[in-house]
């Protein structure tokens, strides 16, 4: 099995993509680049079984909802609590669930910087159907939606503090846990790279969630909650202990 990590940016600069080969018993990264662009993410999807990408995969649907009624000037502000209003307005149900799970509050679509990002992955997705994938936003095609600060979590690694100037020394010791965490997983001669640059450690850990979604190891939207999913995307949380990505395998 092959799976593709992709920490998008909303340019091409500080975007990383990472490819993880799953063998018996291990897990190889066998290319991690930085500055990527849209064709070649698509072009690498081509050749992989699962693509991990860090970024929105949708809006809020009530966002969507205010930004058509606002143009048509027929805005019905509900009574009550507008904190909460705003907040249904900002956050997606998987943000939502995200928070529930782990107490990490995602950056929001409509509200936050990472937007940015979101505007260049709606294009992306576009042109990965054209290619002839299948772009379920619920995760269960070519593409799942990761989060690579809940993903950490849940494996029990550090999932703040290590992004930014001045945090290479947190930012090593990272890498250095994930090795620990995950001595089958070999950075190979990538290991400096992601010991540099933390865009490039996060498209190996999207990979690595990617890996989690592929084989069932990942939360999937219930009934209730697939026809929102559909819509705004759904983040794979892994279930599992990292170890468990690699035991049992039959590839």
């Amino acid at each position: 099995m092959l799976t593709l990590g992709v920490d998008l940016a909303a340019a091409d600069t500080r975007t990383a993509m990472a490819t993880v080969e799953w063998l018996p018993g291990r897990a190889v990264v066998r290319d991690l680049v930085l500055d990527v662009s849209d064709a070649r993410i698509v072009g690498a999807s081509e050749h992989v079984d699962k693509v991990g990408l860090d970024c929105p995969l949708g809006w809020p649907e009530p966002f969507v909802a205010l930004v058509q009624a606002h143009r048509l000037g027929q805005i019905a502000v509900a009574d009550g609590d507008g904190a909460q209003w705003r907040r249904g307005l900002a956050y997606r149900l998987t943000d939502e669930v995200v928070r529930q799970e782990t107490g990490i509050i995602p950056l929001s679509v409509s509200a936050d910087r990472i937007a940015h990002a979101a505007f260049r992955c709606a294009g992306l997705l576009a042109m990965l159907a054209a290619a002839g994938h299948d772009v379920d936003r619920t995760g269960g095609g070519r593409v799942v939606e990761v989060y690579p600060a809940a993903a950490l979590y849940r494996w029990g690694l550090a999932h703040r503090g290590y992004k930014g100037r001045g945090q290479q020394v947190q930012h090593a010791q990272l890498v250095t846990a994930l090795g620990e965490a995950a001595p089958w997983l070999d950075l190979g001669a990538f290991e400096g790279l992601c010991r540099r640059s933390h865009d490039a450690f996060d498209s190996v850990i999207a990979a690595v969630n990617a890996r989690a979604a592929a084989i069932g190891m990942a939360a999937q939207p219930s009934d209730e909650q697939r026809p929102t999913a559909c819509v705004e995307g759904w983040i794979a949380l892994p279930t599992g202990p990292l170890r468990e990505l690699i035991d049992g395998a039959n590839e």
